[in-house]
């Protein structure tokens, strides 16, 4: 491992039940993460034997120091995330959907966006399909076109100013570990999903003065939010009565609708340039 590598957080990938998609987010992993770093694939018995496979053969091929665990049977999806987090320490987690593909140079910017404010407890890149941390528009699910590497190269000459957000967001999240490990970690007695696990941990980091904040710099591709488990939002809204208002307004008042539009003409910028300024571009 590089001394680079080493000093980057873990990256977590619960693994799903998409294969296809699995196998689209470990190539993106390997073409965008520096060699070296760590990957553990959590497989809360979910995956199926071409899945299976598709881990096999990755973990002996990928530049990245990969490992896989996978439970003989399944305890649900908050509960998996937590043990494994716990599992971790007071280490800094990226958390990587298995449907969701980073563009180049996003966990370096995720780590990045937590180094420079301590407060930062989440840091979420933009994403597609990111609701509160969407791009192009807020709160929808929009098919792109442009590559990944364009994406990266647009979102690095945003300024680093890191709004916050109302909760981190599922297709990637970089948690602090000892914001987290303070926070008491996920609470999978009251939440089966990670979807409602992760807003549940973000109000109760906010409670306690971190922030969760948006790394405007990285971004990670989805073809579709997250969802909660039956019965999660009802247990999140007898808790957090505020939240569904709170989430609401945010959305209708877009106060990231200056930064959205200053990443589309950065893009745009990129776009009317010659197509093999790329090949000479140093990488993100």
């Amino acid at each position: 491992m590089s001394p680079a590598a080493s000093s980057l957080p873990i990256i977590l990938v619960p693994v799903g039940v998409d294969e296809d998609a699995l196998d689209a987010c470990l190539a993106a992993l390997d073409a965008g993460t520096p060699a070296g770093s760590r990957v553990w694939l959590a497989d809360d018995a979910q995956a199926g034997p071409r899945a299976t496979a598709i881990i096999e053969a990755w973990l002996k091929h990928t530049p990245l120091q990969g490992a896989h665990t996978r439970r003989a049977a399944s305890i649900g999806e908050a509960a998996h995330l937590d043990e494994a987090l716990r599992a971790c320490g007071n280490a800094d987690v990226a958390i990587l959907a298995s449907d969701a593909r980073p563009a180049p140079g996003w966990l370096q910017e995720l780590a990045a966006c937590l180094a420079r404010d301590p407060t930062i407890a989440t840091a979420t890149p933009w994403s597609n399909a990111g609701e509160a941390a969407s791009w192009p528009r807020v709160g929808e699910i929009a098919g792109l076109e442009a590559a990944p590497s364009r994406l990266a190269r647009a979102c690095v000459q945003l300024p680093a100013r890191h709004p916050d957000l109302p909760a981190a967001v599922g297709h990637a999240v970089l948690v602090r570990g000892s914001a987290r490990v303070r926070a008491g970690g996920l609470d999978p007695s009251s939440y089966r999903s990670w979807y409602a696990a992760l807003i549940d941990l973000s109000l109760r980091l906010s409670g306690l003065g971190w922030r969760n904040a948006l790394c405007e710099t990285a971004f990670v591709l989805r073809d579709g939010e997250g969802a909660p488990a039956d019965g999660d939002m009802d247990r999140l809204s007898v808790r957090w009565p505020a939240w569904h208002a709170r989430l609401a307004n945010f959305l209708m008042g877009d106060p990231l609708h200056a930064l959205r539009a200053q990443l589309g003409a950065r893009l745009a910028e990129l776009d009317r340039g010659s197509p093999q300024q790329d090949l000479f571009a140093p990488a993100p």
